[in-house]
């Protein structure tokens, strides 16, 4: 409950403190006194710019001459928004303080029981201490949104739950079908890709490389073999005969070394150092005469078989030096297009059969996420049946209350319907709700939007706000009552309607606290604390006060809403009999 409001220099108003009591506050006032600076005042004081939106504060709001403007409002504590609050509190605080400074240039500050605070700290406490109706507010229920969140707070508390269930439901089944949809947008490149890797794969076995690059250097040296084929036959050829010669103009090298170890063996034995020479002459005619054989079969053999030592594919074949260069050259177009080497090559091949076995399984993957999205949009059709279930089980219920609301709100012949109609589902589930009225009898029934008049409108807000069919409005986040602020929501009635909503606010009013702006004696005269507001443009600039009313004060305050004289007998006596009559 807010037990106290105090405003300094806040558009009109240079001072002004207010004492609210429990149950209905009305705040009356000629048109243009600045009645409605109170509502911003209380805008202000939870986090707002003056004028129920959020945001930087508006220096025009700062009264001229003025430095800055101030606003404080003394709020009863209770338990479950002190243990909220924590730390911000002292542990004995009994009430909350909130303020707000507002500089001529625009900036604010903030307050919390005399500590700073955030803007935002005090728009999330406003929630569970305010609930602001203005006079446009009743529009809102043109709104198809604001239908449906209506019957969903007549649903009760499970209402919330299941709400929670459908969205978390609705956000599985959006992730589902966007999982199916990149799959299937993926497919056909998946096809192009797969189709890529194949060949180069293909492309990589069939010239199956040996890992590192002892291939590549062989096929190098074996390559050098074959160019320079007759040189070598010719040089090793030359060895060979020049050891074992058969040239009949010189004798051959082997030969002289044998003629050589025959005369050094006839002298055998006679010196030992003779011997040991000798010995060594004989190992040389043995080596010259291996030497020229391998010498012969190097020429017959080796020379003609180039891919000996050879490892891969063409190993232990009889090579051309076309089928070479063939082989040297696939190897180099594979290593540049790869990476540079036969490492690099062999690595990508690892790598693109793994992503082929990758792409292989694509069609799996997407076998899969059709059946998560069957299975999320299963559980999505539960939770918006749950949802619909229960609002057409409220529906009912809730307009059979509303009629009867009304029926105190001089509407007595009205009738009011609560349509729930399939739509797409979404977060919300899958219903659109419609509030049909028929104001009078014979009328058909139709949307409120498209029949109903301002002060209609005005009444059906406050029959959905009745004590059985509006808890939820009525509650702030803690569960505690939440002062109700009406600015003008009984615009566009009068007469006798005007008494059955003055009798509605009051009953409203029991248990809570209400402070209403209004322009109906009917309504002020239901009050238990009336306050008025007056403007003195005899001042520069002008000021607005604001005083508490009593006794007379009440009776002459009445007696001006009724439009008459000041000192109307007539209009005196009725002054009275509103108020002994509520």
């Amino acid at each position: 409950m807010l037990q106290e409001l105090s405003v300094e220099n806040l558009l009109l108003i240079e001072q002004a403190q207010l004492r609210l009591a429990p149950g209905l506050n009305v705040i009356t006032g000629e048109t243009g006194a600045g009645k409605t600076v109170l509502a911003h005042a209380l805008d202000l004081l939870l986090g707002g710019r003056g004028a129920a939106s959020g945001g930087r504060g508006r220096p025009s709001m700062v009264r001229p001459g003025a430095a800055e403007a101030y606003v404080e409002g003394v709020f009863d504590l209770t338990p479950a928004l002190h243990e909220k609050l924590g730390d911000r509190l002292s542990p004995d605080a009994d009430e909350l303080i909130l303020a707000r400074r507002l500089g001529a240039d625009g900036r604010t500050r903030a307050y919390l029981n005399g500590r700073s605070a955030t803007v935002t700290e005090l728009r999330e406490l406003g929630t569970a201490l305010l609930a602001f109706y203005g006079q446009h507010e009743h529009r809102k229920l043109l709104l198809s949104a604001a239908q449906l969140h209506i019957l969903d707070d007549f649903c009760g508390d499970q209402q919330a739950v299941r709400l929670r269930a459908c969205a978390h439901a609705h956000a599985n089944a959006r992730a589902a079908a966007a999982r199916v949809a990149e799959l299937r947008e993926l497919a056909g490149a998946r096809e192009r890709e797969l189709d890529l890797l194949e060949y180069e794969l293909a492309e990589i076995d069939a010239l199956a490389p040996c890992e590192g690059e002892h291939e590549h250097e062989q096929l190098l040296a074996a390559r050098e073999r074959l160019r320079r084929l007759d040189a070598l036959r010719s040089a090793a050829g030359a060895g060979a005969d020049a050891l074992a010669g058969e040239s009949p103009d010189a004798p051959a090298f082997v030969q002289v070394l044998a003629r050589a170890c025959s005369g050094l063996d006839a002298l055998a034995g006679v010196d030992p150092r003779l011997d040991a020479l000798a010995e060594r002459m004989r190992a040389l005619d043995i080596e010259a005469g291996d030497l020229a054989g391998e010498l012969r079969d190097y020429c017959e053999r080796s020379v003609a078989e180039p891919s000996e030592g050879l490892t891969g594919p063409l190993a232990g074949r009889a090579l051309s030096l076309d089928a070479l260069e063939e082989r040297l050259a696939a190897i180099e177009r594979l290593a540049r297009k790869h990476g540079g080497s036969i490492s690099a090559v062999l690595q990508y091949a690892e790598h693109a059969r793994q992503r082929a076995q990758q792409l292989a399984g694509a069609e799996d993957a997407l076998e899969g996420a059709l059946e998560e999205l069957r299975v999320a949009q299963a559980a999505l059709d539960q939770r918006v049946l749950a949802l619909r279930r229960a609002r057409r089980s409220a529906a009912p219920r809730l307009a059979r209350g509303v009629r009867e609301q009304l029926a105190a709100l001089a509407m007595g012949e009205a009738s009011f319907d609560v349509v729930v109609r399939d739509g797409q589902p979404g977060p919300g589930g899958g219903d659109a709700v419609e509030l049909l009225i028929a104001p009078n009898p014979g009328v058909p029934a139709a949307p409120l939007r498209e029949i109903a008049s301002g002060g209609e409108l005005s009444r059906v807000m406050l029959a959905l706000l009745s004590p059985a069919h509006g808890a939820a409005a009525l509650r702030g986040d803690d569960g505690a009552a939440a002062t109700l602020v009406f600015d003008e929501i009984d615009a566009g009635i009068g007469g006798h309607t005007a008494r059955a909503v003055g009798a509605h606010l009051r009953e409203l009013a029991r248990g809570r606290q209400i402070l209403c702006i209004t322009h109906l004696p009917q309504v002020a005269a239901m009050a238990a604390r009336h306050f008025t507001i007056a403007k003195d443009t005899a001042a520069v600039p002008a000021r607005t006060t604001v005083s508490t009313l009593a006794g007379d004060g009440v009776v002459g305050e009445l007696v001006r809403m009724l439009g008459a004289a000041e000192g109307d007998r007539a209009a005196s006596r009725h002054a009275r009999q509103l108020l002994r009559a509520a």
